[in-house]
């Protein structure tokens, strides 16, 4: 963190993913909150501390978690990154208010749904420009 902010930089920490193998981790108890909520809570103690929003420590937290796997980022006063948009089974239309986030801090990640509309490089920008007018009310 302190490099980061040395060279005026943010950074991306992982609070829950959707991969299967990290449940066990990221979902046990510490202290009575999730390791998951713990590295949000974290994050948002670091954003607290610095200049004002958006804060220059964000998280990355899966958008086909089961609502109860997912942490709250409410008062986390930095970006959340939310990979797994698309061919992976999140939907833009379901993203309002995920984790509890604020409009214009959720950054949905896309990115297999985008390139399976290729190898036509028209079809890709369509794809793209589909998915960033779906979730342009984020904004």
């Amino acid at each position: 963190l302190d490099l980061a902010a040395a060279h005026g930089r943010g950074v991306f920490v992982l609070a829950a993913t959707s991969n299967p193998e990290g449940a066990g981790v990221q979902r046990a108890l510490v202290g009575g909150r999730t390791v998951a909520q713990s590295v949000v809570d974290a994050a948002a103690a670091v954003n607290r501390a610095g200049a004002p929003e958006p804060g220059s420590v964000g998280v990355v937290i899966g958008a086909t978690l089961e609502p109860a796997a997912v942490p709250d980022a409410g008062e986390l006063g930095g970006p959340v990154l939310l990979p797994g948009i698309g061919a992976q089974g999140g939907r833009p239309e379901a993203l309002a208010g995920f984790a509890g986030a604020g409009a214009g801090q959720l950054l949905p990640a896309v990115s297999r749904e985008i390139l399976r509309a290729g190898p036509d490089a028209d079809a890709v920008r369509s794809a793209a420009e589909r998915f960033r007018d779906a979730v342009a009310y984020l904004a």
